[in-house]
């Protein structure tokens, strides 16, 4: 099989679903509707399936991109150094997005910059998830799997924490992970919104650990559909396993609860059901039935995905950055063009969702053109 043109339309999908809650959830809460925020602590919304997408959709790729080293044909030295290289360039581009415009234009707070974050975890998940494939023959990477699994639950439920005791996931900063992220990361350099306080990291380091899975879940998947045929029963199968995922994923839930900020185990489980199922629709849709009409945006968005996700994150810090007029009181650029160009009459969330609506459209334009120039930034 070749390029897998369903592949690119899901990631098309979830990159234009990240640019859209990122926009949207610039706004304050109340003015956002609920299924584009992230859940406050335990739970799942949809906002909260984006990122795992992300992962399931780079173990995908990596069916197709290490096949021929998981064989016969060992992978040399170089192979390894294209891995670590690609991981490295996603980690600075990470670093690149968390530093820019801290105290002014293109300035860098080396003292207090965020070293974790969402392309710092896809770099390292890419990483080790790539040398467990290249290592590992196919039994002992769903041995793996269930390990770090099973593993990073029995440490976060009874390894007790100083000062907190164990299991302690009703809090940041009192479950082991939040912890070990402590020892290991300066505190300065630690997450500072969202509750955190520079006490824990909703991308920590040790919460990496069950993140490699959502990277094998997506590797596995690939694994099936290159050995199946191109036929309806090889989306039934995916179905199937995602709706296995999802009764699995939500019954540990219950003990272990679904969250997003601790990337629990439940979570990686229950959010590789939905992935499965939204990979079995575009397969179905793209690969059996051909029907391709309405694609070609998402197609295009997800053959620039990185590059578009960068770019769209550095408009959203120059938009909130920037300020129109002078004086303490002028609103930034974001809050001028919301309240003056959709708020005033579409109101605040309709407000809120159509300036979103409308960056994504924007950046469908952009994807487009790169397109039609065949502008394909690989990292």
């Amino acid at each position: 099989m070749g390029r897998l043109t369903s592949l690119d339309v899901f990631r098309g999908i979830t990159i234009a679903a990240m640019i859209l809650v990122n926009m949207a959830g610039v706004t304050e809460p109340p003015n956002v509707y609920p299924p584009l925020l992230h859940a406050d602590w335990h739970g799942c919304t949809p906002t909260d399936l984006v990122f795992p997408f992300f992962l399931f959709i780079v173990g995908v790729a990596m069916t197709f991109s290490l096949s021929k080293y998981t064989g016969d044909n060992k992978p040399t030295a170089p192979v390894y150094l294209r891995i670590l290289r690609r991981a490295a360039i996603l980690f600075a581009l990470g670093l690149l997005l968390n530093g820019f415009w801290n105290k002014g234009p293109w300035t860098f707070d080396l003292s207090t910059i965020r070293i974790m974050g969402v392309l710092q975890r896809i770099s390292l998940t890419y990483l080790l998830a790539s040398i467990a494939v290249l290592k590992l023959p196919r039994k002992g990477q769903w041995i793996l799997a269930g390990v770090l699994l099973i593993g990073y639950w029995l440490a976060m439920m009874y390894v007790p924490v100083p000062g907190y005791g164990a299991g302690v996931l009703t809090t940041r900063e009192g479950n082991i992970g939040a912890y070990i992220d402590r020892l290991i990361i300066p505190q300065a350099h630690l997450y500072k919104g969202d509750g955190f306080k520079n006490l824990g990291d909703p991308e920590g380091l040790f919460g990496t650990i069950p993140a490699i899975v959502s990277v094998l879940a997506g590797y596995f998947a690939g694994q099936w559909i290159r050995a199946q045929p191109v036929k309806s029963r090889t989306s039934i199968g995916l179905v199937l396993f995602g709706i296995g995922c999802l009764i699995i994923g939500w019954a540990w839930g219950w003990t272990f609860p679904i969250n997003k900020k601790l990337w629990t185990s439940s979570y990686v489980i229950f959010t590789s059901g939905w992935a499965l199922l939204l990979l079995a629709a575009c397969y179905e849709l793209i690969e059996v039935r051909r029907v391709r009409r309405w694609d070609k945006a998402f197609e295009v968005l997800g053959l620039n995905a990185i590059s578009l996700f960068v770019a769209s994150v550095l408009l959203i810090k120059i938009l909130v950055r920037t300020k129109i007029g002078s004086g303490e009181n002028a609103p930034s650029t974001y809050d001028w063009i919301y309240q003056n160009v959709f708020a005033s009459w579409a109101g605040a969330m309709n407000g809120s969702l159509l300036f979103a609506i409308v960056t994504v459209l924007l950046w469908v334009a952009v994807a487009y053109v790169m397109y039609q120039r065949r502008w394909f930034f690989k990292v």
